[in-house]
């Protein structure tokens, strides 16, 4: 399972790309937001420090618009995704870009029945969000549940979209995720440092550092 990290937050980017793990970024509209900065800047930014897709995302709206908007950004570096919500027009949009050969990310999937519309369109990534199901569904084995499911799926019918489990809370759904078969974890920075951390490696460290 690869790993991308879920910022916009280009001091976080940097340090984790000096870890060799972090091989895509992904960005959302709120993620931007809390940076106080352009998208368009910030994407630039991001593309000198990771050599890999990096997600941006267009606004919700008519598939013409997206389309239009995703052009803008996919000319911007090769590395460019087009970050797209499922919706009809979403789904459309993807259609009308994968005929372009431009790379999308088909998010906010809540359902086997949703990632095979995304794939049926030809979105190169689909993101099923973890936490936000878990949290709907008061399950914290449904977006595993979820991941599980559309692993079966895909690998049914040899389709090649790959799976990014998103919405990343806690170490816990990288877990989940691996076990699950998802192609991908993009996981915000703050659990990344928690992943690092085990009690007993602590413990470890310790005595090795007292036999000194």
């Amino acid at each position: 399972m690869k790993f991308f990290i879920d910022t916009a937050n280009l001091e976080e980017i940097k340090v984790a790309s000096q870890w060799g793990i972090i091989v895509g970024v992904t960005t959302n509209p709120s993620l931007i937001a809390k940076e106080g900065r352009k998208l368009v800047d910030v994407i630039k930014e991001i593309t000198t420090l990771v050599d890999g897709p990096i997600s941006a995302e267009v606004q919700e709206g008519n598939a013409e618009d997206m389309v239009k908007e995703a052009f803008t950004y996919a000319e911007m570096h090769p590395n460019i995704v087009i970050k797209i919500p499922m919706t009809f027009e979403g789904i459309k949009a993807t259609s009308i870009l994968s005929s372009h050969n431009i790379k999308t990310n088909v998010t906010l999937c809540f359902s086997v029945a949703q990632a095979m519309m995304a794939a049926s369109a030809g979105a190169t990534f689909v993101s099923p969000f973890m936490g936000r199901l878990d949290d709907y569904t008061n399950d914290p084995e449904a977006g595993y549940s979820l991941l599980e499911d559309i692993r079966i799926a895909y690998d049914n019918y040899g389709i090649e979209t790959e799976i990014i489990a998103a919405s990343i809370r806690h170490p816990k759904h990288i877990e989940q995720a691996a076990l699950a078969g998802s192609d991908i974890a993009t996981v915000p920075f703050k659990v990344f440092t928690q992943m690092i951390e085990h009690p007993l490696t602590t413990k470890g460290l310790e005595i090795f550092r007292n036999a000194k």
